[in-house]
C-alpha cells in the first residue's frame, strides 16, 4: 500500500505540471485529529481549476495517472442518482494497492465558498496565492448540537408514528416494508442517544457519521441494548425488536428531557405501545381494528 507521503506527492505533482489546476485542498478524515488514523481513510481531494469542461470533454481515463483502479464512480455522471453538485465533478477511485481517493474538480470561481463551507479543509497548493486565509481544521462544526424542545418533541413523534408502520408491516407478513420502516425507527432512537452523549459531554464532540463513534461514549450496556436492534428478517425477531427499541428509547427519552428541561408525553407513548401490542395479536385475516 502507498504511503500517505506517496499518495500527497501523487496528488501535488499532478496538480503541479496541469496549468489547468491552480490549487489544492483536502479535507475529511485525514484532516480531523480526533479521527482514528487506519489504512481506510479516503483521501478528499479537491482541484480548484480553470476551464472545467476541458476536464469533463477529455479522455476520461486521465486520472489513470493516479494508480490502478478496483472501481472508480463518478456521481455527476450516473442516472440514477440526481446530480446535487453543481458546476463540480467528482472520480471517486479505490486502487488495487487499497488506497482510495476522493477527487473533486471545482470551478476555480467557487474558490470562496469551498474555502468556507467545511471547517476541515486545508489548503495544500495554491499556485496563484488567490485563495482566502482559513482557520485550522476543526471538526466543530460537526459536534452533537444541542436540540430545541421542538426538535425534541418531533424525534418522539416520529418515533412513535412511524413505529406503527413497522406493526402494520408485521401483520401483512410484508417483512421488507417493516424492516425498512424500523430502520426509520431507529434513526430517531440514534438521534435520542446522540443527545444524550452531547448531554454528557457538554456537546463538544462528534459521533461521526452514521454514528460510526457512538460506542465510544455509551455505557457497555445500552450499546448492547441497541446492538439488538438489528434483527434477522423474521417477525418474530422484528416484533421483540419494536419492543425493546421501545424501551430503550423512552428511557432515554426520559432522561434527555429532565436534563434539558423538555417534557416527554407519556400518553402518546402508552398510546402506541398499547396499539403495538394489539396489532401484534390481532389475527391473521382480520376485517377490521376495534381499538376502542
Amino acid at each position: 500500500m502507498r504511503s500517505e507521503k506517496e499518495i500527497m506527492d501523487l496528488v501535488l505533482r499532478v496538480a503541479e505540471e496541469d496549468s489547468r489546476v491552480r490549487a489544492v485542498g483536502m479535507n475529511g478524515s485525514r484532516t480531523n485529529p480526533n479521527v482514528p488514523k487506519d489504512p481506510f481513510r479516503d483521501f478528499d481531494i479537491a482541484y480548484l481549476v480553470t476551464d472545467m469542461q476541458s476536464f469533463l470533454d477529455d479522455d476520461p481515463d486521465w486520472v489513470d495517472v493516479f494508480g490502478e483502479r478496483i472501481i472508480m464512480q463518478t456521481p455527476e455522471d450516473m442516472e440514477l442518482f440526481p446530480n446535487d453538485l453543481g458546476n463540480r465533478f467528482s472520480y471517486l477511485m479505490l486502487f488495487t494497492d487499497g488506497s482510495r481517493i476522493d477527487l473533486m474538480l471545482i470551478p476555480l470561481e467557487e474558490k470562496d465558498q469551498y474555502c468556507r463551507e467545511d471547517g476541515l479543509t486545508v489548503i495544500l497548493l495554491d499556485k496563484d496565492d488567490v485563495l482566502p486565509a482559513i482557520p485550522q481544521p476543526t471538526d466543530q462544526e460537526y459536534w452533537v448540537q444541542k436540540p430545541s424542545a421542538q426538535c425534541f418533541a418531533d424525534c418522539c413523534n416520529e418515533f412513535w408514528w412511524t413505529s406503527t408502520y413497522v406493526a402494520k408491516g408485521l401483520w401483512r407478513q410484508e417483512i421488507l416494508y417493516a424492516l425498512d420502516h424500523l430502520n426509520l425507527v431507529r434513526a430517531m432512537l440514534l438521534k435520542m442517544l446522540e443527545w444524550k452523549v452531547g448531554i454528557e459531554t457538554n456537546f463538544s464532540l462528534s459521533i461521526g457519521k452514521n454514528a460510526k463513534f457512538l460506542n465510544r461514549y455509551l455505557d457497555e450496556k445500552t450499546w448492547g441494548r441497541l446492538l439488538l436492534t438489528y434483527p434477522a428478517a423474521d417477525d418474530e425477531q422484528v416484533w421483540n425488536v419494536l419492543f425493546q427499541m421501545a424501551d430503550l428509547f423512552e428511557q432515554t427519552a426520559v432522561e434527555v428531557a429532565e436534563q434539558i428541561d423538555f417534557s416527554y408525553i407519556f400518553a402518546e407513548a402508552d398510546n402506541v405501545k398499547r396499539y403495538l401490542a394489539y396489532v401484534q395479536h390481532l389475527p391473521s385475516g382480520a376485517k377490521e381494528i376495534d381499538f376502542s
